[in-house]
């Protein structure tokens, strides 16, 4: 995260100011960009005002002087309606001033981002997509990986932005892109984190600690991001969310969304990937359950307790 405040740092409204938007939002303050934000959740806007945001009682109020329209929202449809209006409100589009950049960072339908960015162009603004990775903990540290959907001037105006947000910030292609890259990550991550969970749930029952288990896997071929930062069993990643009660983290809930949508994408494409269904069909099952409120990897005590009967 680059934290140095320079003279021409662009007016920023933020809106969605939960768990991710709230502590980007915080960073950017940090490194002396004027951000006002809103969020629907007064929770939010008072953790906001409390870390230096300015914080309004409506969108249209703080997208008033703004230069870049951030967006964090959990869908698609709330993006658009945020965007165009809904209930009789004015959308964003028709109260941001002339030459503004919209830069939604949402994790939503590749569809959706880039219908919203034409909406933008069509408007008059420029406009990116810039899903993020790195959960909770990357948006509190300002580590965030951001994959970005945009032409390239809009990638090169944006880019200090999201350098103050993130660790790593690549730009994969134009509209739509950002949300194609992060589609595929989650769906890669979703089924290793099946896959490490299945694993350690077998090696228990062939009566293989869990230590030697990690310590022989995280230096084989067997390793990934789902066994050495967020490993599902407690003691060999101190910092993993086993550790603490399997509280998120990044949500079973939120898995299964982005699974969902890869689901979208493969049949919309027509890949045959029955791992990416598979994945997304224990998720949902998962985060329709014990898992709505628990990490990801938390799954593993779904394959426990599915396994508890079989010998």
């Amino acid at each position: 995260m680059n934290t140095s405040p320079t003279a021409t740092q662009p007016r920023v409204a933020f809106l969605g100011l939960g768990h991710m938007g709230g502590p980007m939002a915080v960073n950017l303050v940090r490194a002396g960009v004027p951000v006002t934000g809103f969020d629907v959740v007064p929770a939010a806007l008072e953790a906001a005002r409390a870390n230096g945001v300015t914080v309004v009682d409506s969108p249209q109020e703080a997208v008033r002087d703004a230069q870049v329209v951030i967006t964090m929202f959990p869908s698609g449809r709330h993006v658009k309606d945020a965007y165009t209006g809904a209930d009789g409100a004015q959308g964003l589009l028709a109260a941001t001033p002339a030459g503004a950049t919209f830069l939604d960072c949402s994790t939503i339908n590749i569809s959706e981002a880039q219908e919203v960015a034409q909406l933008a162009r069509d408007a008059g603004f420029t406009a990116a997509d810039a899903p993020v990775s790195g959960g909770v903990v990357g948006a509190q540290a300002g580590t965030l990986a951001f994959m970005v959907g945009a032409p390239d001037g809009v990638f090169r105006e944006i880019h200090p932005l999201l350098d103050i947000m993130g660790a790593r910030v690549v730009h994969c292609g134009d509209s739509g892109m950002g949300q194609a890259a992060k589609i595929c990550n989650n769906m890669i991550l979703g089924v290793s984190m099946v896959a490490v969970s299945e694993a350690f749930v077998l090696a228990e029952k062939l009566g293989l600690e869990h230590q030697a288990m990690y310590d022989v896997v995280s230096k084989a071929s067997g390793q990934c991001w789902a066994l050495t930062t967020n490993c599902p069993v407690p003691g060999p990643v101190p910092t993993s969310p086993a550790n603490n009660d399997y509280q998120p983290g990044f949500g079973g809930a939120l898995m299964s969304k982005d699974l969902n949508l890869a689901v979208t994408a493969i049949e919309q494409t027509g890949v045959t990937a029955r791992m990416g269904q598979l994945a997304a069909e224990i998720y949902n099952e998962f985060s329709d359950g014990a898992g709505a409120g628990q990490d990801f990897s938390g799954i593993i005590n779904t394959i426990r307790e599915d396994s508890a009967g079989n010998r």
